[in-house]
Parts: structure tokens; sequence; C-alpha cells
């Protein structure tokens, strides 16, 4: 009984040595497949397309000679961003930032510029604003070199000032008439401003009968004088632009009527009709004259003829002394010399006449 119990734990232990050495082959089984090197599959590739190993597919530095973006093309594309900015130099920029002392303006520098409130504008602005929108894009002048923050200064002011002289020295080539409102006054004249420039005007180119002081804020027709940007010059003529206007009405030989509005050691200033010609002592009389007050006064009302209209200079040149019937009239008998004075003129133009048709030079005949 023994015996077969033995046998039967035996063969127990058999089977179940069996079973955990099964188990064990298996598991080594599978640890092999889980680390057995799996072939990859051949690419599907064409016969006609070469591989990396085949020289053929390599390129020649000559082959690149007739591509279309050549080393040099591509080194003048880069100095396009290599920026190089300098004082006097005009560029676009764009504004970003409007603050209390001035803006900030991006011009692709490495560092935003800044332009002072004073640089804004030619002319007086209350604000940035006035003339400055974020985001707008416009032309800069650089001032100066970048600082020790890499920062340049721009204006705007320097390119209007430039541009301002531009159109004045245009402006005095085609002679042309301007009109400018009267801002301040001085001992010497009056001071307005022409394309945002200071002008002046001397007080014997103002021609009104306004005293000096009272022309403030009044627009005036005006000529140039004298325009030089270097010496920052610009010198307007009041007289000159009202000669002009009466002189389209005028010619010489005609008689007009006048108040005396100064009497200078030199001769008297007539007024015709809003402008101011010179009676000159040798043109009052046929007879000798010591001084003009001898025979004239301030606000006296005569008539005079036109000897001379010099647009050039603003001059009206006049004269008594043709009008004259008998030499010494003025003197003498200065109603005479009115009354006749049309008469005395026609007489006049028709000496100046037969003169110009014999070749001689009117202008010399009429100081005669």
């Amino acid at each position: 009984m023994s015996v077969n119990s033995t046998e039967t734990n035996q063969e127990s232990n058999s089977e179940e040595i069996s079973e955990s050495d099964q188990n064990s082959v298996a598991v080594a089984e599978n640890s092999d497949i889980a680390n057995a090197e799996v072939p990859e599959e051949e690419p599907n590739i064409p016969a006609d397309v070469p591989t990396a190993d085949d020289p053929s597919s390599r390129v020649n530095k000559k082959d690149l000679d007739g591509a279309g973006f050549t080393i040099d093309e591509f080194a003048s594309l880069l100095s396009k961003y290599d920026y190089n900015f300098k004082p006097g130099d005009i560029v676009n920029g764009t504004v970003f930032a409007l603050e209390s002392k001035g803006a900030m303006i991006d011009i692709g520098a490495k560092t935003a510029a800044f332009m002072p409130m004073q640089e804004v504008s030619i002319n007086r602005v209350e604000g940035l604003s006035d003339v400055l929108q974020p985001a707008e894009i416009r032309q800069f002048f650089i001032m100066s070199e970048e600082n020790e923050d890499g920062q340049l200064s721009l204006s705007i002011r320097r390119i209007e000032y430039q541009r301002a002289w531009e159109r004045v020295r245009q402006l005095q080539k085609e002679d042309a008439t301007i009109y400018s409102e009267v801002f301040a006054t001085n001992r010497g004249g009056a001071l307005v401003r022409v394309e945002g420039l200071r002008g002046f005007i001397p007080g014997s180119h103002i021609s009104t009968r306004k005293a000096k002081e009272e022309l403030v804020a009044d627009f005036l027709p005006l000529k140039f004088l004298e325009v030089d940007e270097e010496r920052n010059r610009l010198v307007l003529s009041h007289r000159r632009a009202l000669v002009e206007r009466k002189m389209n009405r005028l010619e010489v030989g005609e008689v007009v009527i006048g108040t005396v509005r100064g009497i200078k050691p030199y001769g008297a200033f007539i007024d015709i009709g809003g402008v101011s010609g010179l009676l000159h002592i040798s043109e009052i009389s046929h007879e000798h004259i010591e001084t003009p007050h001898s025979v004239l006064n301030v606000n006296d009302q005569m008539k005079v003829m036109i000897i001379d209209l010099d647009a050039e200079r603003g001059r009206i040149s006049l004269s008594t002394k043709a009008l004259e019937p008998e030499p010494g009239d003025m003197l003498t008998d200065p109603q005479k010399v009115f009354d006749k004075a049309e008469e005395m003129a026609a007489r006049y133009k028709q000496m100046l006449l037969e003169q110009a048709e014999e070749g001689e030079d009117p202008i010399a005949v009429m100081t005669v």
C-alpha cells in the first residue's frame, strides 16, 4: 500500500515538473521572438531613380551657374536691409507713440528714433496731434548720429524749411504777388510769414495810410525784394505790390490827383490812389527851389503827371514841372498849373511820341 502511494506521488511530481518546464520553455520562446530582429521590407523604388550612393545624383558647382539667384544677388538683397543712417538723410518712418516731449518713430533702425516737439513743424503748433497721428507714415529728416543708446533724432521742420525756401525762390522767379498776414511790427518795419518762413517788410516799403502798429493782423499784398537762404533773409515790399497793381491802370504822361503825405529835403511823397509816388525837388518847377517846404504842405491836394513807372523797384516818379504853362508857375500861380494840367499833359505826350518816332529815348526826354 505504501509502495503504490510512493509511485503515485512520483508520477504526480513528474507531471508537475513537466508542466513547469513547459511554461519555462514557452516564456523563453516568447522572449526570443521579442528580441529577434525583423528584417525591413525593401521600398518599392523605381529603377530609374538614382540612390544616394549613385555618383550621378551629386550636383556639381558648375550646375549652379545657371540658377536664377546668384551669390552677388543675395549679397545685394542683404545690403538693402543693412541700414546705414546718416545726418541729412530723409527717410520714411511710422509714428507709433506720441509723448509729452516728442514722438517715437520707427524707421527700421535697431532702436526707435525720437523727434522732439520743437522739430514737428515749421509753424507753431499746440500739440503733436495737430500734425501727427499714430500709425501715420511720412518722411523725416535725420538730424544727428546715434546717441549712446543707439537712438537717432528726427525732424519734420527741417524738411518743411528746405521745401519752403524752394517754393519762395520759385515765387520770386515768377515775380509773383503774394498775400501775407502781419504778425508783428518793430522800429524797422513789419514781420510776416511766407510758407512758414519769417519775412521782413522795411518801413520804406510799406505803403498805407495806417500807422505801422495798426497793421498787425492785416493781410498785405507783397512782392519779393530779397530771397537769401544762406543768410536767412527774406525781404518783401508792400509798395511794389501796390505799384504793380496801380501800374496796370496807369501810363506815363497821365495826369492824376494826389495828396502830399510827406515832405523830405529831396522831394515830396504823393499818395495817388493808395500808392506813393515821388515828386522829386527837381521835378517841382523849372525854377530853382531851395526846399520843397517852400512850395508844398502836408495834406495838400494837387495834380501831378506820371513821368516814370518802375515796376522792378516799385517806384512811381511824378512831375509838376512838366505841367507848367510858363517856367516858374508852380512858385507864382500853382492853381494855373492845375487848371491847365490836362492840356499841358497832352502836349507833353505828343512831344514824347514825336521824340520816339525820331528814335530818341523818351526817358531822356522826360528828364529834360
